[in-house]
Parts: structure tokens; sequence; C-alpha cells
């Protein structure tokens, strides 16, 4: 089909006759030229899978794309830094390490292509600061320690899973930052590691002689489970699971380190985010710092990865916590 443009030249109009298929085409086959002269993966319409953008109100990410066949996506998620790879875990039920997979999508020649199995038998996937290694919960266990797993980047593809950790107490949640410091949390070395509710969120180094277990300290810990969280990387908040119940129904707040390097009681992060008895897990926030990630559900039935505008939370959220209402 051809249609005639009118465009005014040199004071004259002149007429250029376009095949609109072939324009359509055309389109098509530059988008992946397109997305690259005007900068990053980010700032175009592909990003985050190609998914409507949330505000303040948290929407479904993406369920039908991450689950195209059984199971649930839940659980912490990840974007490479460059946001054309997303990584997730497909499980069939809560609870059942034996059934979990990292499952993954690429964005290739002006498309995200997936899911593909990354890893099965393991969840919680995390990367590395410089995104050259992914760190992963699950995988073989002896019954007597915990581990973290890892796999590393060989070209296009990735090694296969070895154990990074191994200790005989709690390395939940475990995330890097900047600094090298590490976030877990953990029990330390007091009591049972199967006891989760005597876990808290520390801090962990990691050096040649030995791996020290620290607690972020009684503000913001409580008495019940405090293990599922997001840590910036640069060290400068932490977005907790908070109010545990013994069922693990929680809320979602947030804490920003202060000066001193101690961590103040949970903000929450409102009734939009926290709206109702739920499981709210996974916390993520991406790489260019806009969205919030997270896991929510009252049971596996309704479990989903859920997305909210992040920034300008965090934003109004900072300017609370530097000046107090007096």
């Amino acid at each position: 089909m051809m249609n005639g443009l009118c465009l005014p030249l040199f004071g004259k109009s002149i007429i250029l006759y376009i095949d609109m298929k072939r324009l359509a085409f055309l389109i098509v086959a530059l988008a992946p030229l397109m997305v690259k002269a005007q900068g990053t993966l980010w700032s175009s319409k592909y990003a985050y899978l190609g998914q409507k953008r949330p505000l303040d109100t948290p929407l479904v990410f993406a369920n039908k794309m991450l689950v195209p066949d059984s199971g649930i996506a839940m659980d912490r998620s990840a974007f490479s830094r460059d946001g054309k790879e997303f990584y997730y875990c497909n499980a069939q039920n809560w609870f059942d390490a034996r059934s979990t997979r990292i499952r993954y999508f690429k964005y290739e020649d002006g498309k995200w292509k997936g899911p593909f199995v990354l890893a099965k038998g393991y969840y919680m996937p995390t990367l590395s600061i410089d995104g050259k290694t992914m760190y992963l919960a699950g995988g073989k266990r002896d019954g007597k320690h915990v581990f973290v797993y890892a796999i590393h980047r060989q070209g296009k593809k990735w090694s296969q899973p070895e154990v990074y950790l191994q200790a005989n107490y709690g390395l939940y949640d475990f995330m890097p930052t900047n600094s090298g410091t590490c976030y877990v949390g953990s029990n330390g070395r007091q009591g049972n590691a199967r006891n989760f509710q005597t876990y808290d969120f520390c801090s962990l180094t990691v050096n040649k002689s030995d791996t020290v277990v620290q607690s972020l300290g009684p503000e913001i810990n409580t008495p019940g489970f405090d293990g599922d969280f997001y840590i910036a990387p640069d060290e400068s908040y932490m977005i907790v699971s908070y109010k545990e119940k013994p069922d693990y129904e929680c809320e979602l707040g947030i804490s920003f380190r202060r000066p001193d390097g101690s961590w103040p009681a949970p903000r929450n992060l409102g009734p939009l985010i926290n709206d109702g008895n739920a499981h709210r897990w996974g916390e993520y926030v991406t790489p260019d710092g806009k969205y919030l990630f997270y896991t929510k559900g009252t049971s596996p039935k309704d479990c989903r990865l859920y997305w909210v505008r992040f920034d300008t939370l965090k934003k109004r959220l900072q300017a609370e916590h530097d000046h107090p209402a007096k």
C-alpha cells in the first residue's frame, strides 16, 4: 500500500510516496539500532521485559511470561546491569527447594527471548557487583551445614554451581556490596541454624582466615525472624520484611543507615505496598534505582512477583528520615 506524505521544501510542497508495509518492516528491523543510538535499554520501551511501568500502586510483573507452563514465580529476582538479562525463581510450591529452578530471559535482536532454565534445584539469584558471578541458595545439602553456591560467567554461558560459603549457622538471603562487606539473615554462632526465630539482619565479612558475622543491632532487628531483605550496593539503605508473624506474614519497610553506621527501626513503605496480611519477601531494586520488586502472596495460589515505582517513594521516605516531624 502506497501512501502520500506532503512535505514543505524551500517554500514549495513535494509529495513522497511511502510503501507502508516496507516502512513497518524497517522500523522493526532497526529497533535494536534505535535502542543503541538512544542510549541504554533502561530508557527504552523494551526495558523490564517490555512491561507497562507501575507508579505508586504495585503491579504484578509479567506473570504469563515468567510462568508459561506450571508453578509460580517467586523469591528474589535480578536484572543484569545493562538490563538485558532477567533472572528469577520458578517453583511448584512454597518451601519445596527440590522443585525450584532459576529461569531467565535475554534481550537479543530487538526482542526478549526465554524463559530458559539456568539451574535446577536452586533459588534466590543474586548477582555480584561486577555481574560476573551469581550467588544461589538451594543445591545439595548434607544435613549439617548451610551453603551459598556460586556460578561464574564463561563467555555467554554460566559455569556449574560450586560451593562459595559453607557454615554451621544461617546464611540466608546472601547479598554482596561495593565495599566487599556482605549481608545475610543469620543466627551467627548462636543456637540451631534451623531455628529461624533466632535470625537477625547481619553483616558478613569474609577473609582468608575467618568469616565474621555481626548483627546489625536491636533497632532494625526484632525478637522474631529477621532474614528477608535487600541491601543497597552502597549500604545506604535496607529494605526489609518486618513485623513478621509466626507464619511469616509481614510488611515491607526501609531503614536508612546513620552516619555512625547504625541501623534505625524500619519506616513502613505504606498502605499501597502493605495492603493487608500477606507474605512479602524477595526484595530487590533494579540497577537503575527506579523500581522495587518483591514477592507477595497469602498462599502459593496467589503468589506473584510485584513491582512498584521506588525512586520517588525512597526520596520521600529519605526526607522524612533526615527531617523527622517534631
